[in-house]
């Protein structure tokens, strides 16, 4: 189960036990800002996309889109999101409950700049009714690889 390899991850950074379960779905901005309380800025959606083949994870805060033009700048090719029927194969949590906590190995994850403005915001914790309130130092510690702030977004 998804959940449970986010909590997994999360365990040694002490936060297994902060993922929010709710009895409703999260699975969208919209969704989860209601279920945690929330704007729905705060919401660190996790975007999947492929680049040269290989998938990265980019999370932006919940009122921005991917700016094609940035995209393309900093990746050098054309956004081209993981088609939803490959996304849990690629990256290890399904459609929904998306996060950047226990992925499948070689998945790249980037933060995007949208995400700066708040102290605190709620990614997904790998089910689609599941979220975890971070300050950007926890995330950024819980992000695995190197920490790689970019700017691809834009105002939705």
């Amino acid at each position: 189960m998804s959940i449970e390899r986010a909590r997994a991850w999360l365990a040694p950074f002490g936060l297994d036990s902060a993922i929010l379960e709710f009895p409703v779905s999260s699975a969208t901005v919209e969704l989860a800002a209601q279920a945690v309380g929330c704007e729905p800025a705060r919401i660190a959606k996790t975007l999947s996309f492929l680049v040269d083949g290989a998938p990265i994870l980019i999370l932006a805060a919940g009122d921005q889109k991917i700016d094609n033009p940035k995209f393309k700048a900093q990746f050098h090719t054309k956004a081209k999101m993981i088609p939803g029927d490959q996304v849990e194969a690629l990256v290890g949590h399904g459609v929904g409950g998306v996060c950047p906590f226990g992925v499948e190995e070689g998945v790249t994850v980037y933060l995007d700049q949208s995400l700066r403005r708040f102290d605190t915001v709620f990614p997904a914790a790998g089910s689609s009714n599941s979220a975890v309130e971070m300050t950007m130092e926890q995330l950024e510690q819980c992000t695995p690889g190197p920490t790689v702030w970019i700017d691809v977004c834009k105002p939705a």
